[in-house]
């Protein structure tokens, strides 16, 4: 007499155009210390390497502004003018190695003073539901040196495809900056070594298309990993991901009393590419399904710390 086990619809896989195909019995390896290592399961992603200490399996918030600089073109400029008022108006921005913002003032801001205290606020929506934010402080500066000028216009040029007059050209020092994650939260404030000094989050340029696509194509995944990785008290009756960096990525989530939360699910592993982060996701998804559906004990640290959202939705 055979056997039958039920009908179960698999994780979804997303979609990877570096991939082989879809295989339940490919061998995996996870180091020992990974919290997401059960029994003999094992799962291709990438290499280890060494990392910093981490900000609870976030990236810390200097790494976080460069990465919101890097990505954004436009920001808020407030400093003082010329007739001494306060002036706040919207310019476009690109930024050298050290993620030194270089501002383009044209004639409507010409009467910005020059060598004053200012500010620069940066803003990054997140599949429309969180807006992190960087303020970033310092003087409005104007190089005189020919050879700084030139290099100012390179930058810009490789950021926008064109080129501009030199002498609109401006430098913001970084003197200190003020990172938050979102409207009406309590900001970080980073020295501006630790800023100069940080790298930009290797994910940045296909992050939001990846979430996009998850969010679209993916939605069962997002719910289950909710479900298996975070521990609720609850099933979660709605999910989308908000952000994906090389630790981890961040979900937001409803519950069945329509309460909106947070949380935070690291990766295996960091991570350093497109493909290795597809390949996370994937070996995720692998594990999430097969402890959902009783192949494997959940033998792994559930994700214990949420958010609960109050001002913004789902």
């Amino acid at each position: 007499m055979t056997t039958h086990l039920p009908t179960s619809t698999l994780p979804s896989k997303i979609a990877l155009p570096f991939s082989k195909p879809w295989n339940r019995r490919a061998q995996f390896t996870f180091p020992k210390t990974n919290p997401f290592s059960i029994g003999s399961l094992r799962c291709a992603v990438s290499e280890p390497i060494q990392s910093e200490i981490t900000n609870n399996g976030k990236p810390f918030p200097a790494e976080v502004s460069r990465t919101i600089m890097e990505l954004s073109s436009v920001g808020t400029l407030s400093t003082p003018t010329q007739d001494g008022w306060p002036l706040g108006i919207g310019v476009r921005f690109a930024v050298d190695p050290n993620g030194t913002p270089i501002l383009f003032l044209n004639d409507s801001t010409s009467k910005f003073a020059v060598n004053c205290k200012s500010s620069f606020l940066v803003q990054l929506e997140q599949y429309g539901l969180r807006t992190p934010q960087c303020t970033i402080q310092g003087t409005l500066e104007k190089p005189e040196d020919t050879t700084a000028l030139k290099k100012l216009h390179s930058v810009w040029e490789k950021r926008f495809g064109h080129e501009v007059d030199e002498d609109r050209l401006f430098l913001l020092s970084v003197e200190r900056v003020l990172q938050i994650e979102d409207f009406a939260e309590a900001g970080i404030w980073v020295m501006s070594s630790d800023y100069k000094s940080a790298n930009p989050d290797p994910l940045r340029d296909f992050a939001e298309r990846m979430i996009d696509e998850i969010n679209t194509s993916n939605r069962e995944d997002i719910l289950r990993f909710c479900n298996i990785y975070v521990d609720l008290y609850f099933q979660v009756c709605d999910a989308k991901m908000l952000w994906v960096d090389r630790l981890g990525f961040d979900v937001r989530f409803r519950s069945p009393l329509n309460d909106v939360f947070e949380a935070r699910i690291p990766f295996p592993r960091e991570v350093t590419d497109e493909k290795g982060a597809k390949s996370s996701f994937n070996c995720m998804s692998q594990l999430a399904w097969e402890v959902e559906k009783n192949f494997h004990a959940a033998e792994f640290e559930k994700v214990k710390q949420l958010k609960k959202i109050e001002h913004r939705g789902l």
